[in-house]
């Protein structure tokens, strides 16, 4: 039998096996793996996860959970698959009712996929009784859903399975599960890429130079830890910026944080190579100007930055009803909503600018400007920016998240006025 899988780690074999009855840790009614990122924690929790369905249950219904749905199958479904049918399973996905039905031989097991964004995400998972379910990204998502769905675990011989990249040190999940794993009766095993043995030691280094602050401490190093300081704090190095490169632009785009009372920063982007460039931008401060604009008025200006360039998408804020239909109006524009979680997007523009996907020039001096003065709010007890000195910072989130979600072409991206 051909698998696609060389080798595993000790703490992979471990969760690739507790719910064993020769394991000592077969009556733990949990497991919860955090630490790094890339440490082959997700890759070996699906498929225990499967194999211990069949092993336990005769037959039953069992739960997958993720952020979303969509982000599930990117990092569970997908990759798993391929091994479970080398292994002899027989997969079939019923994506209309986020339904993955897995069969051996004539045994089978249903898997139902459920996305646990909010808290009315809760009412999702109500009415359904489980044999099981695992949480991906466990972290993420509101306790409200996460409880709700351990509820529906009533089948005797049922347990939790957990897994995640480390967050704030006063997240309701690290306190209460981690903290108190043994009161839990939880196996907790803590991962560093060190225990993913697929991962070469040129790969890890290259893990460890897109972090810095905080973050390299939670998803290089595992560690639940606050963040503080400054937001971007490698950006205070004068060779991070670059110069305006002089030709050879295949697309263009224009990103913008759009505000009335508060200041409206727009950037005008390049694409040469592989990466992006902000090559010129455009800030206006009510308050410091001492007047207003209309939304024509800062669609003028759009049109001024974009200078008869082809700016091949817009992606607006949801929020930004009164904008979204200006742009609309117009017809210059392709609209489509953006994305727009904070933290997600900081993680996203960190790594960005690190890897070079995303470059700012040295003229863009508003940009570098909030670069130096955008900061974590120490005052509160979830991860959160200072909301000052944050608009060109927004309107580069923007763009990042749109160009990482697979935009192709030019990006607008516009917040609505707070």
């Amino acid at each position: 039998m051909r698998t696609l899988i060389k080798e595993f780690s000790k703490k992979q074999l471990r969760v690739l096996s507790w719910w064993h009855r020769n394991s000592p840790d077969f009556d733990r009614d949990a497991i919860i793996c955090d630490g790094a990122v890339r440490s082959g924690k997700t890759f070996c929790m699906s498929l225990s996860y499967v194999l211990w369905s069949f092993y336990a249950f005769e037959q039953g219904d069992f739960g997958l959970c993720g952020k979303t749905i969509r982000s599930l199958r990117r990092n569970m479904v997908t990759p798993v698959l391929p091994l479970l049918q080398s292994l002899g399973f027989v997969c079939e996905e019923k994506l209309s009712h986020n339904l993955l039905i897995v069969r051996y031989g004539k045994a089978e097991r249903r898997f139902y996929l459920f996305g646990g964004k909010d808290e009315s995400s809760a009412a999702l998972v109500q009415g359904i009784t489980l044999s099981g379910v695992l949480f991906d990204e466990v972290a993420l998502m509101p306790r409200s859903f996460v409880e709700q769905a351990m509820a529906r675990c009533s089948v005797s011989g049922s347990r939790f399975w957990f897994n995640c990249n480390p967050e704030h040190p006063e997240h309701w999940f690290y306190r209460e599960w981690i903290k108190q794993a043994e009161r839990k009766n939880a196996l907790y095993l803590h991962f560093t890429m060190d225990d993913n043995p697929s991962l070469t030691e040129r790969v890890k280094r290259r893990y460890e130079k897109l972090y810095t602050g905080a973050f390299y401490e939670r998803f290089v190093k595992g560690k639940w830890v606050a963040v503080y300081g400054a937001v971007y704090p490698f950006m205070a190095d004068e060779g991070m910026y670059a110069e305006v490169p002089e030709d050879g632009m295949s697309e263009f785009a224009v990103s913008c944080d759009y505000g009335t009372v508060n200041p409206t920063s727009m950037g005008l982007w390049g694409k040469k190579g592989s990466s992006w460039y902000r090559i010129d931008e455009y800030y206006f401060d009510s308050r410091k100007e001492g007047f207003q604009k209309t939304d024509e008025e800062h669609y003028a200006a759009l049109q001024k930055l974009a200078e008869g360039r082809r700016i091949k998408m817009v992606v607006v804020d949801p929020s930004a009803a009164s904008f979204m239909e200006v742009i609309r109006r117009h017809g210059e524009f392709p609209v489509t909503p953006a994305q727009n979680n904070v933290m997600n997007g900081i993680r996203t523009v960190s790594g960005a600018l690190k890897d070079g996907t995303i470059k700012i020039c040295k003229n863009c001096a508003d940009s570098r400007r909030e670069f130096q003065l955008y900061r974590w709010d120490a005052n509160r007890r979830e991860d959160a920016p200072v909301k000052e000195n944050d608009h060109a910072m927004d309107d580069i989130r923007y763009f990042a998240a749109a160009i990482n979600h697979g935009g192709s072409g030019g990006v607008c991206a516009i917040a609505a006025a707070r």
